[in-house]
Formats: C-alpha cells, structure tokens, sequence
C-alpha cells in the first residue's frame, strides 16, 4: 500500500481549513477541559476521575470531530473526488486522521495537567493513550462513513460518548455486577485498569493485557473502517 506525505500533508491541511472554519464543531474541544476544570474544584484524585476527562476527550473530540470531518466530505460530495483521486486509502484515512490525532494529544495533555495527573510510570501511560487515540478515529471513521450529514454523525457518536466514556464507572460496583463484568472489557475501562496498575507499580504481565485487550479493539476497528470506506469507494 503506498503512501504519500505530499497527499497525506495536503489533505491534513484541508481539514485544518474546514475545521477551523467549523466553530459547530470546533468548539467541542473545549468541553474535555472544562470537565478537567470542574474535577480539579472537586479535588477528587482517584485515577477514575483522572480518567473521566481523558475518556471524554476521546469520544467527545477523537471520535467525534472525526466523524463530522467524514460526514462533512460526504455531504459536500467530495469524499467521492477524493476517493477517485491518485491518493491511496492509506493516504486518506491517515490524512483525514493526523490533524484530530495531535488535537487530542494536546488535549489529553492538558487536561491531564489540569486535573493533577501524574503518572508513575510514563511510557505504558503514553503508549496506551495513542492506541486508544488510534481505536477512537477509527471508531470516528466508522460513524462518519455510516451517516450522510453532520447532524447523522453527532447522533450516531452519542452511543459512543455513553457508553466508552461513562462505561468505566462501572468498576465501582462489586465484581459479581452483572455491569461490572461488562464494562470491564470496554477499551476505556481497561484503560482505566492499566492505569491503576501502573500506579501501583504492578509487574509487566499486569500492564501488558489491558493493553493487549485495547489494542485487539483498536485492530478491529481499523479492519472495520478499511473495510467500510473500501465498500463506500465501490458504491461512490
């Protein structure tokens, strides 16, 4: 599969341009950090409540400025050129994704700055945030390229901010919950359980299957979304 920067690049910039120009969707990125500002008047300082602010961020602007910035180039009917142009499918999605991938790293940053995150052990933190990023715009990607508008794709990314990003306050009830059992298998609870983890300076095995378990979600929702924008390719 060949890939070009100059295509990836240019179509990086493209989305800049619309999103910049989108406060409708622009604007959403401020709401993980007024959360993050909220739990810091709190003084809460569990890793669940570290948490909620960056799970939010993942949903609330990975998954859904992602999905807009796809519905967008359907509604406009120029997702189609762009499929019909020399730029690969890995130039698109890489392209379509590299701009909502550095918004919520700086986000992710942030708010974990405002709300006093510190964790003990970096490289598996920072690590697990990217591949979650990376399930988020896939999942994102999914969204955008089911639905033909921006006002579809805000409702079809509700589930997702309800379910992945409140999903790990499930933990908080006793293992024998039926809720419990199911939440934890979420991407955004293990997440939560790695961190955990890793502050308690657990051993590798204990750090290495939650994010097994998150980056096997984030395969499948790669293969997911290549698959689905390979099927809107041959209907376009």
């Amino acid at each position: 599969m060949n890939v070009s920067l100059k295509r990836i690049q240019a179509i990086f910039m493209k989305d800049y341009k619309e999103f910049s120009r989108n406060y409708a969707i622009s604007m959403v990125i401020f709401l993980p950090l007024i959360l993050a500002l909220m739990y810091r008047q709190t003084g809460a300082e569990s890793i669940q409540s570290y948490f909620l602010p960056l799970n939010m961020t993942f949903s609330m602007v990975t998954a859904y400025v992602q999905s807009c910035l796809i519905a967008e180039e359907k509604e406009r009917n120029t997702l189609r050129s762009l499929m019909m142009s020399p730029a690969s499918i890995a130039d698109i999605l890489l392209g379509k994704s590299l701009l909502v991938f550095i918004l919520t790293g700086v986000i992710l940053a942030v708010s974990a700055y405002i709300v006093g995150y510190a964790p003990s052990q970096v490289v598996p933190i920072v690590l697990v945030l990217a591949i979650s990023t990376v399930f988020y715009l896939a999942v994102g990607t999914i969204c955008g390229l089911f639905t033909k508008s921006v006002m579809e794709a805000s409702l079809a990314v509700l589930p997702i901010i309800l379910v992945f990003s409140f999903g790990p306050m499930a933990l908080n009830l006793t293992e024998t919950n039926v809720m419990y059992k199911i939440a934890q298998w979420l991407p955004s609870a293990q997440l939560v359980i790695l961190a955990e983890h890793s502050q308690q300076g657990a051993s590798v095995g204990e750090i290495v299957q939650p994010l097994l378990l998150i980056t096997i979600w984030t395969v499948v929702a790669i293969v997911i979304a290549v698959l689905l924008f390979k099927k809107r390719t041959k209907d376009e």
